[in-house]
């Protein structure tokens, strides 16, 4: 039997595919069209969360606990009992992350991990593949800071797949396939990096992005 790896999964993205596992841990590999992107540089906070960032209320932590934001990711939703994400999806992405690919944007409060999101960068392109909270706002607060260092590291591309109420809120917006793939191949060829180390940055990064 073959298992999923670091080597397909760079493939796949820079392929413009990427894998999701069914209820019973099958994967398969999707390239929807149309495909969902969120523009970098048009994100603006939303009034609501506004406050929240100027006050500091969370600690952002960049790679500090990457397998705990997957398993927060795959933790089931209200309402779904199933999830996309298998132990053999963790396990390569895990790999990918040792490898330097693969990152987790973290929110923390008393030092308790409550929220965040994880993705794929290769060159200037960001793939987010899911986020989770367990306070409110931890989540928004955690994309708020991956765009700022998206800005801030000079980013091309964020993909986030498919359409839906939660990614428009963001700003997402669907492109045809074939656009997508044009940004991809231009993306993947750009040199930009997400960290400078892959070891964990454990002091609170609203000292240093500013909202």
């Amino acid at each position: 039997m073959t298992f999923l790896s670091a080597d397909d999964l760079i493939y796949g993205y820079m392929n413009g595919i990427f894998p999701m596992a069914d209820s019973d841990g099958t994967l398969y590999w999707y390239s929807p069209d149309p495909r969902a992107i969120i523009p970098i540089d048009t994100y603006k906070p939303s009034k609501s969360l506004r406050p929240i960032l100027n006050k500091s209320y969370f600690e952002i932590r960049i790679n500090h606990d990457f397998k705990g934001v997957m398993r927060g990711c795959a933790s089931p939703r209200e309402g779904d009992e199933a999830t996309w994400i298998s132990e053999e999806i963790i396990s390569a992405y895990t790999e990918l992350h040792h490898l330097g690919f693969a990152h987790s944007v973290e929110t923390y409060l008393e030092n308790q991990l409550v929220g965040g999101l994880y993705g794929v960068s290769i060159g200037a392109a960001f793939f987010g593949e899911s986020m989770f909270h367990t306070v409110s706002n931890a989540s928004k607060v955690a994309f708020h800071y991956l765009i700022e260092i998206l800005k801030k590291r000079g980013f091309e591309l964020l993909d986030t797949q498919f359409i839906n109420d939660n990614v428009r809120r963001y700003g997402a917006i669907e492109i045809p396939k074939s656009e997508y793939v044009r940004l991809l191949k231009r993306a993947v060829v750009r040199k930009a990096r997400f960290t400078d180390s892959l070891a964990g940055l454990t002091h609170n990064l609203s000292r240093e992005i500013k909202p």
